[in-house]
């Protein structure tokens, strides 16, 4: 067998569209939507931070999301592949795959441990952990947690296990059966939860938080909060999309699909907002809880509901399957790149690509205890990288690098590349070909060209503080 039918076998495709629909969908929908996005909009003063990332969801994300999937079902190859294609041999544009690769290895790394703080969390709650326990001892109980090195690693081993596990199967029995089962599950566990929220005393309140905009509470850092994150919430920038996109058949009309996709992340994301608001205002509890949202207010509340265990297992149940299939999306990633740019088989190449997550992610595990080279030790040499602020351990170090750095560069590549760089004849044929959104190409192409870049430049500027 040639190397070539190897890469064949090895890559697979999706048995349908709906399995890459639910697949893709599952990269996308993760801790940043049942985590992240509420307790932004919480700290960022509810609807009219809302209002702002439907808005740059439609102008920002939904545009990138289109431009990847483009690339990949085009080239039927993994990132790095996809840009050797689509340019001249020798071209610099190819290092803008690496960087994809490079950043999902990155962020799977420290996701891990932050999707490990929820399994922990899941357990704690099924053995009624929290029952019985004050806010007090609820609100130190993570911190306990986020220093204790033992646990972090046991649990990022495990998440890891389970990552690594899918990945084995392969693309239709692995990652595409692993979509249809988790996907389902995750929004029938998040529907269950917002029943609980609609009958809540609080309900009326959030729905006012989340849908009504204030405006006397708009401030420039909250409208770019919203913007960044209506580019960080759909996976962009890692090349988990171009992943995705490669095993997906050139018949299927791309835009229709991506447009699912893009719907069904934030449709879960207002959800979540629906099901954390109406129970953090029921037990008067503050909205601007920040990342504490999830792991302190949420199991405060619990302890005090009828069937608290129950509730609180189920929730941060949902959020270990939330965790798990952007995880899936994030290693397929890196080991569809071994795969293809070095023939390897699957299991070799997840096996090693999956390891070696697994043991870059250590420090990031170790890096909540005051003892551990990898917290305060790492803050003494990483203070350079943050000008004007004090260093970070490794944990916020490659956060913050991913997050601020990585991600943004990689989303402005991506739309820079797609459309100024690839020819109008490639770009049209594959935008239009099969899809009833044809007539929108050049509305799509425009806001690939001058809006999309002009919004993460201004992130990636308000972040270093020139805006």
């Amino acid at each position: 067998m040639s190397d070539t039918e190897v890469s064949s076998e090895n890559r697979g495709q999706w048995s349908s569209r709906w399995g890459f629909i639910l697949a893709a969908a599952g990269g996308a929908v993760g801790l940043g939507n049942i985590w992240k996005f509420p307790y932004i909009t919480g700290e960022n003063g509810g609807g009219y931070f809302v209002l702002m990332y439907l808005v740059f969801i439609l102008l920002i994300g939904l545009p990138i999301m289109v431009a990847e999937v483009l690339v990949g079902r085009t080239t039927q190859k993994s990132p790095a592949g996809a840009f050797r294609s689509m340019s001249k041999a020798g071209s610099p544009w190819i290092l803008a795959g690496w960087l994809g690769v490079l950043t999902g290895f990155i962020i799977l790394s420290y996701y891990s441990v932050v999707a490990g703080w929820a399994l922990h969390y899941t357990w704690f709650s099924f053995t009624q952990g929290f029952t019985g326990m004050d806010a007090d001892a609820i609100g130190s109980a993570f911190g306990t947690l986020y220093a204790d090195t033992s646990t972090n690693v046991f649990w990022h081993l495990i998440f890891m296990l389970l990552t690594i596990g899918v990945i084995l199967g392969g693309i239709q029995r692995g990652v595409e059966r692993a979509a249809r089962i988790l996907m389902p599950v995750l929004l029938l566990m998040l529907l269950v939860l917002l029943g609980l929220a609609i009958f809540s005393d609080g309900f009326g309140r959030a729905l006012d938080f989340v849908f009504k905009p204030d405006f006397s509470k708009v401030t420039s850092a909250g409208v770019l909060e919203a913007l960044g994150h209506s580019f960080f919430t759909l996976s962009l920038g890692m090349g988990a999309m171009i992943t995705y996109g490669s095993y997906l058949k050139k018949k299927e009309d791309l835009v229709a699909a991506s447009g699912m996709i893009t719907i069904l992340d934030t449709v879960i994301a207002l959800i979540a907002c629906m099901v954390l608001f109406p129970i953090t205002f029921s037990f008067g509890l503050e909205p601007e809880g920040g990342p504490g949202l999830v792991f302190v207010n949420l199991p405060i509340a619990f302890s005090q509901l009828a069937g608290g265990v129950f509730w609180s297992t189920l929730f941060f149940a949902l959020l270990v399957l939330a965790a798990l299939t952007s995880a899936i999306s994030l290693l397929e990633v890196v080991v569809s790149t071994v795969i293809d740019e070095f023939k390897w088989s699957r299991p070799m190449a997840t096996l090693f690509c999956g390891g070696a997550i697994t043991l870059f992610g250590l420090p990031s595990a170790l890096s909540g205890s005051e003892d551990s080279f990898f917290g305060n030790g790492f803050k003494d040499h990483s203070a350079f990288l943050f000008d004007g602020e004090t260093g970070k351990n490794w944990f916020d170090t490659f956060d913050h690098l991913a997050s601020n750095w990585l991600l943004p560069i990689g989303g402005l590549l991506i739309a820079l590349f797609v459309s100024w760089r690839v020819s109008d004849n490639a770009r049209e044929e594959a935008f239009k070909s099969g899809s009833r959104f044809a007539r929108w190409y050049w509305n799509w192409l425009f806001l690939l060209r001058f809006i999309v870049p002009i919004g993460i430049l201004s992130v990636i500027l308000h972040k270093i503080g020139l805006i």
